[in-house]
Formats: C-alpha cells, sequence, structure tokens
C-alpha cells in the first residue's frame, strides 16, 4: 500500500506534464484531487469538454453565494482528471465540500490571509510561497525563478518540492478556514486507504503536501475541526472559462498573468522559442505589419542571447517579448500590446457538451444562439444589425432580453448609419453570465418567459434592477478556498427581494423599464409595466422627474413600429405626462440658483426634442403660429396651440418667458428656443432688455449665456442681435468684464471653432463685410452659377 502526493503549481504547463508522467510510471488505482467532492459524478464528462472550463458551485433558488474552479488543457488537475477517466482509474475531489464552502460568510480579503505568526514574514509565507523560496534562493522575481528550475526542466521533483515546503511550512499554523480544508483532505485520504486501495496518488497545492504527509495528525482531531460546520444545498455543473479570466488574479493564488503562453510552453514541448516568435510574426502580419523570416530568426537569436546572459536554462516570457518588441514591432508598443493581448493572455473560450447539467434557461438560450447563428467569443466581437431583416430583428431581440436579465453578453453601441433600423452591438461572453442565467433560472425555462417575468417584478418593485459583476471564485487547489460570491438579498445584480419591494421604481426607472420592453419584444410584461408607470405618473408631483421620464416614453411611443411593437396605451400616458409637464413647470422656474438653473435647462432642452417627435396623427401636424395682433394678445392662437403636444409646450414657454422672476440662463433659453419656432419676432428687443443698464452683468451674461447655447451661428446671421451684445461688451467696466468673463469663456468656448472664426470677423469688419460683399456681386457672373444650381434643384430658371 502506497500513498503518494504531487505537490503542483496550479496552472503550470511543467507540473501539469510532470503529474501525466508520475502517473503513467505509478499507475495508481484511484486519483484524488484538490477540489469539491460534489463534482465526484462530473468528472466522466471531462475528455468531451474543450478547457479553459471551470466547476461552478451554486445554491438552487438563491443568489447568496456562488464558487468556481478553474481547469486549463495546461492545469496539473485537469490533466489528472483525463488520465483518471481514460484509464479507468476512479477520480475523486478530496477538498472541503462546496455545501460548507458556500454556507460560510463571505471573507474580506485581509481575513483570506493569516495573521503574521512567530516572525514578521509568517503570514507572508501562506500568500506566496514561492517567493520564500526564490528569496531564499537569492532571487527577486518568483516567476522567474519558479519557471526556471521547475516548468522549463522538463520534469517536476516533487519531493524536493515537498522537502521545501515542509521547511517553509515550518512554525506555521493555518488558520481555522485552511486547517479545515485540509482536515478534509486528510479524512478523504483516510476513507480512500480504508476501501481498500493499494496506490493511492494526491494530486494538491504545495503548500499543502506537508499537511498530508505522514505522520497525520489523530483521527479525533480532524473530525473535532469538522464538526458542527454550516452547510446549505450546492449544486454543480461545468462552465466554460476563458483565458481573460485566468489571468484574473482573485487573491487566492490561482491567478495567472500569461495563461497563453503557459498553454503555448505545455502544447509545444520542443522548440518553443522558436514556434512562439513565429505565431507572433503571423499574429503581425495579420493586422498588415510587414514582417519576414529573416526577423523571426533575428529574435530567437536575440531571446536566447538574453537568456544565456541572465543565466536562464530557456528563454522566458520576458526575454522573447524584449525579442518580439525590438526586432519583430521595431519597438512599436502598440505592435507589443497586439501580442500581448492575442498571445500572451489568449481569447480562448472554452466549450461544453449539451449532455453537461444545465438549467433549463440555459439549454434555452443555447438553442437560441444556434438558431440566430450567434456563437459566444471571449474576444470582442462588433456586430451591425438591419431591424428591417428577420435575422437581424431577432438577433435584437434576444440581446436585448438578456440585457434585461443582467446577461451583458452584447453592449449597444452608437450606430454609423442613420435612421432607427440599424444598431451596433460588441459581443463578449463573460464565464459570470453562465451564473446570472441559473440565478434566473427560477424565473421561466426560456429567454423570452424569463425576461418576462423578471420585467413584471420590476414593474411591481419585487426585485431590484441587476448591475454589472464578477462573482468571484477560486481555483483547484489553489492555496486556499474558492470564494463564494455571497451578495444580500436585495443588493445590486443579486435579483432578490429589494427593502421597499412593492412600491415599484422611480418613474425614471419605469419608463426605461418600457422601452427595454419594447427593444426586447416582451408584448406579454408590457400591460402591467404600463399599469405601474401610468400609477406612478398619476402620483409623482415632481415635474422634473415628468421631463426626466418624458424622452424615453417618446422615443418608445416614436419607434416602436419599427420593430413591429405594439405598445397600446402608451400614447395616453405620454401627452398625459406631457399635460402634466406644461402645468408644474411654471411653478418650478421660480427662485432657483445657478446650478438648479441649469439642471432644469437641460430637462427642457430634452422634452423640446422629444415633444417634436410625438406623432400627433393626421391633419394636427404643427404649423408655426401667426404674430401676434398689435395687442400682443394671444387667446385665439393659443386655442389653436392647445390642441397639441407641441402647441401646449410651446404655449407654457410663452408664458413662462414673459416674466420678470426668472432667473437670467432659464429666460435667456426660453427666448432662443421660441424665437427657434418661429413664436417670436421681438428677440431684439427682448436681448435689448435683458443687456440694459438696470440689469446686473452676471444676470446679462447668463441670459447671453442661455440665449446663444443653441449655437452661435445666430450671431453670425442676424447683425442686430450681434450689435447688442458687442455694445453691451463694450460698455461694461473692467471689474465687471472680469465677473462675468468666465460665464463668457463657457458660452463662446461651446462654439464650433468655425462660427468663432465667422463671429471674429463680423466684429473686426464692424457689420461692413456683408454689405460689401452684397455691393461687389457681379449678377451677370453669377447667372451662370444659378442655372447650374437650378438645374440640380429641378427647378426651371425663370
Amino acid at each position: 500500500m502506497s500513498v503518494s502526493i504531487l505537490g503542483v503549481r496550479h496552472h503550470g504547463p511543467g507540473s501539469a506534464r510532470a503529474v501525466r508522467a508520475e502517473l503513467a510510471r505509478l499507475r495508481p488505482d484511484v486519483i484524488l484531487i484538490e477540489g469539491p467532492p460534489e463534482a465526484d459524478a462530473l468528472v466522466s464528462l471531462a475528455p468531451d469538454l474543450e478547457p479553459p472550463v471551470a466547476l461552478l458551485a451554486h445554491v438552487p433558488g438563491t443568489s447568496a453565494g456562488a464558487a468556481f474552479w478553474p481547469f486549463a488543457t495546461f492545469s496539473p488537475e485537469w490533466q489528472a482528471i483525463l488520465y483518471g477517466v481514460t484509464a479507468g482509474i476512479p477520480v475523486r475531489f478530496c477538498d472541503l465540500p462546496a455545501a460548507h464552502t458556500l454556507a460560510e460568510p463571505q471573507p474580506e480579503p485581509e481575513a483570506t490571509e493569516p495573521q503574521p505568526q512567530d516572525g514578521p514574514e509568517a503570514g507572508e509565507l501562506r500568500v506566496d510561497p514561492i517567493g520564500a523560496l526564490a528569496r531564499a534562493a537569492g532571487h527577486d522575481d518568483p516567476e522567474r525563478w519558479w519557471e526556471d528550475v521547475v516548468e522549463h526542466r522538463g520534469d517536476t521533483p516533487f519531493e524536493v518540492i515537498a522537502e521545501a515546503m515542509a521547511v517553509v511550512r515550518e512554525g506555521y499554523r493555518p488558520d481555522e478556514r485552511e486547517a479545515r480544508r485540509e482536515a478534509y483532505m486528510r479524512k478523504t485520504l483516510r476513507a480512500a486507504l480504508k476501501e481498500g486501495f493499494e496506490r493511492i496518488v494526491v494530486v494538491c497545492g504545495a503548500w499543502h503536501v506537508p499537511a498530508l504527509t505522514e505522520p497525520l495528525p489523530p483521527v479525533k482531531d480532524d473530525n473535532a475541526l469538522l464538526r458542527g460546520l454550516p452547510k446549505v444545498k450546492a449544486e454543480l455543473t461545468w462552465v466554460p472559462w476563458t483565458y481573460g479570466r485566468l489571468a484574473w488574479w482573485s487573491g487566492y493564488g490561482a491567478g495567472i498573468t500569461s495563461p497563453g503562453w503557459y498553454d503555448h510552453l505545455f502544447a509545444a514541448a520542443d522548440r518553443p522559442v522558436e514556434r512562439w516568435l513565429a505565431g507572433a510574426a503571423a499574429a503581425l502580419r495579420d493586422e498588415g505589419l510587414p514582417v519576414s523570416p529573416a526577423h523571426v530568426i533575428e529574435s530567437v537569436r536575440l531571446a536566447n542571447s538574453l537568456a544565456g546572459l541572465r543565466g536562464r536554462p530557456l528563454a522566458g516570457l520576458s526575454e522573447v517579448t524584449e525579442a518580439a518588441r525590438a526586432v519583430l514591432c521595431e519597438g512599436d508598443d502598440l505592435a507589443v500590446e497586439l501580442i500581448q493581448r492575442r498571445m500572451v493572455v489568449g481569447d480562448r473560450l472554452g466549450h461544453v457538451t449539451d449532455g453537461t447539467p444545465m438549467v433549463p434557461l440555459q439549454r434555452d438560450l443555447r438553442e437560441q444562439q444556434r438558431k440566430v447563428r450567434l456563437r459566444p467569443e471571449a474576444l470582442d466581437r462588433e456586430l451591425d444589425l438591419d431591424l428591417r431583416k428577420p435575422l437581424d430583428l431577432t438577433r435584437s431581440h434576444l440581446l436585448h432580453r438578456l440585457r434585461l436579465l443582467g446577461v451583458d453578453w452584447g453592449v449597444p453601441g452608437v450606430s454609423r448609419g442613420k435612421g432607427t433600423f440599424r444598431e451596433t452591438w460588441t459581443l463578449c461572453w463573460q464565464p459570470e453570465f453562465d451564473l446570472a442565467l441559473i440565478e434566473r433560472a427560477a424565473l421561466g425555462t426560456t429567454v423570452s418567459g424569463a425576461a418576462t417575468q423578471y420585467a413584471r417584478d420590476l414593474a411591481s418593485g419585487a426585485v431590484t434592477p441587476p448591475s454589472a459583476g464578477h462573482p468571484s471564485g477560486g481555483g483547484p487547489g489553489s492555496g486556499g478556498p474558492p470564494a463564494p460570491s455571497a451578495p444580500k438579498a436585495g443588493a445590486p445584480g443579486t435579483g432578490g427581494v429589494a427593502p421597499g419591494a412593492g412600491k415599484g421604481g422611480s418613474l425614471a426607472d419605469l419608463t426605461a423599464l418600457v422601452e427595454r420592453c419594447l427593444l426586447a419584444d416582451l408584448p406579454e410584461a408590457l400591460p402591467e409595466v404600463l399599469a405601474a408607470l401610468s400609477a406612478r405618473a398619476a402620483l409623482d408631483t415632481d415635474v422634473t422627474q415628468l421631463m426626466a421620464a418624458l424622452p424615453a416614453m417618446v422615443r418608445a411611443h416614436r419607434y416602436g413600429d419599427v420593430r413591429g411593437t405594439s405598445a397600446d396605451g402608451l400614447a395616453v400616458i405620454v401627452h398625459s405626462m406631457v399635460d402634466r409637464i406644461c402645468v408644474g413647470l411654471p411653478v418650478s422656474v421660480t427662485g432657483l440658483d445657478d446650478g438648479a438653473a441649469a439642471d432644469l435647462l437641460g430637462h427642457v432642452d430634452a422634452v423640446h426634442t422629444a415633444v417634436a417627435l410625438l406623432d400627433e396623427g393626421a391633419g394636427q401636424a404643427w404649423t408655426p403660429a401667426p404674430a401676434p395682433d398689435e395687442d400682443g394678445g394671444q387667446a385665439a392662437t393659443d386655442v389653436v396651440r392647445g390642441t397639441t403636444s407641441r402647441g401646449r409646450w410651446l404655449v407654457t414657454l410663452r408664458g413662462i418667458c414673459d416674466r420678470q422672476d426668472l432667473h437670467g440662463l432659464i429666460e435667456g433659453r426660453l427666448t432662443r428656443i421660441l424665437l427657434d419656432a418661429g413664436e417670436l419676432d421681438d428677440a431684439g428687443d427682448r436681448m435689448s432688455r435683458a443687456m440694459s443698464r438696470g440689469q446686473t452683468p452676471v444676470r446679462a451674461a447668463a441670459w447671453v449665456e442661455g440665449f446663444l447655447s443653441g449655437g452661435g451661428l445666430l450671431l453670425v446671421h442676424d447683425p442686430r442681435l450681434l450689435a447688442l451684445v458687442d455694445e453691451w461688451l463694450t460698455g461694461l467696466g473692467g471689474d465687471q468684464f472680469i465677473e462675468v468673463l468666465p460665464l463668457l469663456r463657457r458660452t463662446f468656448g461651446g462654439f464650433a471653432v468655425p462660427e468663432r472664426r465667422a463671429i471674429g470677423e463680423r466684429v473686426r469688419s464692424g457689420g461692413r463685410r456683408a454689405e460689401a460683399v452684397e455691393a461687389e456681386l457681379d449678377e451677370r457672373r453669377a447667372a451662370a452659377a444659378a442655372t447650374t444650381v437650378l438645374a440640380i434643384l429641378g427647378r426651371a430658371h425663370g
């Protein structure tokens, strides 16, 4: 009877090759691997999986916690699993069960490290034992030292590593969490011995080897450590992983910074440097950079020379990177970054088979992905959609439904084309999306059904909106337990019950939800969401909330027909909101300071843009009102205006603009809006009054800022307004000019450069340039050009 403890470095290619060779030599009859024992039933699926993959442990029916154990092709544990399954040898996991791990409260980051004991470096050893060994050997770079003495050897001296770790752990006392993990490992080892296995091999992190080596502690001591542990029902499955996530340092020592390089070292046992630099040259050529075979030859020579100068047995990542920078990239940092992203880290995404345990929601998504011909990828991919095409419309619906569920597989961007029938997405699949789908599994068995139910729950206030997050997790035997992600109930991203559930979201949240339901094509959810929105809008007394919510509602009402989605009842709510804004706005503009005036002005501009989009129906199109009569009366035209939303809005603005108690910024902006709408013919008189000597310079400057916030072309084409501004500025005293200068710089600084140049030329010419140009016009020479222009426009020259 023999027990062999193989201490490895997780995700180490040299350790992976050595484990595979050692297993072939020892020919064990059982293999114990550091990991959750609930996953024993999933081991048989390993040969059909495409790494990187991860074991996901979660508590069904709740988002209280989750943990991941990632595996790559070059992970020693993965090679041990494949050897055991292929040879028909039982493979068992021996770490603390996930049922206990997920039941424990999530530790603070500093709690995962043992406290210093017996010296200033005792607490440091647990975090980085390789660093302690490297320092003892006189090396300042633990990664490079480990590569030289282990990874580049071609074999791993397991006995030597065990002795080194025993020395490092002398006088070390593990914390309670680590002690329980090692106690359970010993319990599993004793159980295997009791079952009569003759040749037992344990594959675990090198740090744990001394704890599993004879003599073992008494059984009663281990049982005492494991007695009374909290427990939950945990379920495990395989999920795809990415090399980017392997490069993510989780705080438990399982992260690696160069998974692509390690994969290459494992796959290319012979001539790894030459093959790596040849691959880097191919990647650069794919991007159109000129790289020849001569470049590759010289870079290999340089890398080997650097390794020789530094006393390394083989060129490492630093040497090949420096050689690539100097020769292949010719010093271009962007080209080096390309190699770093594509090769050093890599963009590989694993794959699991349909036989892997999944919740129905996951299976439906896989079927939908096949239907719309979108394959999950770890690398960012841009996707342009034309919503007039059925396939692209279906893709858009799927991506919007997933975003509603908190699965941001696609992130919408700015479409290059004009029109509402185009969308641009950036697709990138992340491993934690599987966890989000599992958390939403109780909502429905299909993506559409789950999104519909989730929208209903959001409308009723039963849940809070999801937010992006990355569930933390450990690695297989990563020197610490897998990190359970345990957000509190009701926290963003959990889908749990939020405080104040049942009260529904804010008005802005509900309007955004209506728009998302239309984008995701969820007609079954719309009635409840619209009912919640109507109830909230009827009770909301804050006009700024109504103004903030209106633009999204108008977009949904105006452009919903592009997708063929019905939104019955939406128009009634939109027009009701416009009416309430028109009633409440006059009260809200009183007594505002500078900050409040600027905030309100943003809402006014948004509402003004929104009401212009409203489809008022046939025969109700808005036309500019006629000029007021001699008495200034507007009663008759106001009645006509009141028949449309835009008309009611302009009437409201006209009534506010005539008041004397407005903030200068508000009055100036309303004047400009009404002028552009054709509602004012006395803008010059209003500007003259606003900048008269009876007004303070600060208020006059605020009025100018509001008036010109729509652009400076008005001053270019209206000499009278430009003269008024010029006269006001030149009439200011020195102190007054300095006082208003920041406002003026902010106003004119927002103009486009050509606008500022044209205004400057007008001021410099004193308004005479236009008359000079008009006088110099040669009608005979211009006639030919005018004839050509009229022909282009399709009009006869008359």
